[in-house]
């Protein structure tokens, strides 16, 4: 009997591994076309989640090996959208994450200065630790954040108390907003730079350029915006003038300030996104550096600008949906220092996904100023993975098929 014994524990030994092996993986994303800027990857894969995180990105993992298998077979399987810009709190307009980021695959979400140094804690405690979204934050200069009276009030902007705010939350914190200043003058302007550099944290400018404030575009980009600052609404031509209206080409300051290493987001929203801008920059070799949305509660209304929609909108004006899709996963990871923790389908990276169909039609597409477009090609999501959890699933592609009606009997 030892003998025996030793020869079924040596059998059972040797048949372990694989017994175990079948289930090694959770959930399998199986034959869809894999695009991730961030590795080089671009075509057909299969991506192998376990627990939170992406477990491996290879051709023809075997399905035995996964607890559940996802058919995802002619469509796209990218890295989770990052907003670059959105509005979750503090802003009259902010819309609560979860009910429009993860329905079009977007994972994580920067608050673009609904918040500032008076009222972050809370925004942190309401939103950011109950959304299944990854919430993170650019921070308004402007101690009440992004409300019309703290955004003109000068005394409130506090670099020092800005830069103690951020030290304290660097998780979730990723930059300062400066947004909306009334004023004539540059002295808003020069504290959100000055809270950057003693955080050393980027600064997102949405700045009204007019005649009235003794502001130029030039100077703002050339002279006070560092490497690594973003200009957001970069197709409105009330906030930075792109496209000279007499040439209809592309600023040469605007060319200098890409060169200096500052960089431009589209920040499409309600009123920052028009057509005639956008087609002469794209014309002329000016794309933007990261893709985002400005949605808020009347943009979501009108334009509809969510990522996957933004992204379309792209492709029309000329954009390959490989490089869309870096403007919208690694580009924004890289612009507010989260690369390589987000914007990649790494292995050992947090599995945030979106899975994309693209159809080809007649579809029509609304710029900022209410003015249509048609297009040929459309981006929706499919499917949301955060956090290696199947959150959004339109079609049902990981639900079981149901048989018959006497399958089961549910009681309410």
């Amino acid at each position: 009997m030892p003998v025996l014994n030793r020869i079924l524990a040596s059998l059972l030994l040797a048949i372990l591994p694989s017994i175990l092996g079948a289930q090694s993986y959770d959930v399998l994303l199986r034959g869809g076309h894999v695009i991730d800027p961030a590795n080089e990857i671009d075509g057909v894969m299969d991506v192998a989640i376990s627990g939170t995180n992406i477990a491996k990105v290879a051709a023809h993992i075997p399905p035995a090996d996964a607890k559940k298998v996802v058919d995802v077979e002619g469509l796209y399987v990218t890295p989770g959208l990052i907003d670059l810009h959105g509005h979750v709190t503090g802003y009259g307009g902010s819309i609560f994450p979860d009910d429009t980021a993860l329905p079009t695959g977007t994972t994580t979400l920067i608050d673009a200065g609904g918040a500032g140094w008076h009222t972050f804690e809370a925004f942190r405690k309401e939103i950011i630790e109950t959304a299944k979204t990854r919430v993170l934050a650019l921070i308004h200069i402007a101690g009440g954040g992004m409300v019309s009276e703290a955004e003109g009030n000068l005394d409130d902007m506090d670099p020092e108390k800005t830069a103690a705010m951020i030290r304290k939350h660097r998780d979730v914190i990723v930059g300062i907003k400066h947004a909306h200043y009334p004023h004539p003058g540059w002295d808003a302007i020069k504290r959100a730079i000055r809270a950057g550099e003693l955080a050393d944290v980027p600064v997102m400018f949405d700045d009204k350029i007019f005649t009235n404030t003794g502001r130029h575009s030039r100077e703002k980009l050339l002279d006070y915006m560092r490497p690594g600052d973003m200009h957001t609404h970069t197709y409105n031509d009330r906030q930075v003038e792109i496209v000279d209206r007499f040439s209809g080409k592309v600023h040469d300051y605007a060319r200098e300030a890409r060169r200096r290493g500052v960089l431009f987001d589209l920040g499409h929203g309600g009123g920052s996104f028009m057509w005639p801008v956008a087609t002469r920059a794209m014309a002329d070799g000016f794309p933007p550096d990261t893709i985002s949305t400005d949605l808020h509660r009347s943009s979501i209304l009108g334009p509809q600008p969510d990522m996957p929609n933004c992204i379309s909108k792209m492709m029309l004006l000329g954009m390959s949906l490989q490089d869309a899709i870096m403007r919208s996963t690694a580009n924004p990871a890289k612009a507010i220092r989260r690369f390589p923790e987000i914007g990649t389908l790494g292995q050992g990276k947090i599995a945030d996904i979106a899975v994309l169909r693209h159809s080809e039609g007649i579809f029509a597409y609304k710029d900022a100023w209410g003015k249509k477009n048609t297009g040929t090609k459309k981006i929706e999501a499919v499917m949301t993975v955060r956090n290696g959890e199947i959150v959004f699933d339109v079609d049902g592609l990981a639900f079981p098929e149901w048989k018959s009606a006497g399958e089961y009997v549910r009681i309410q």
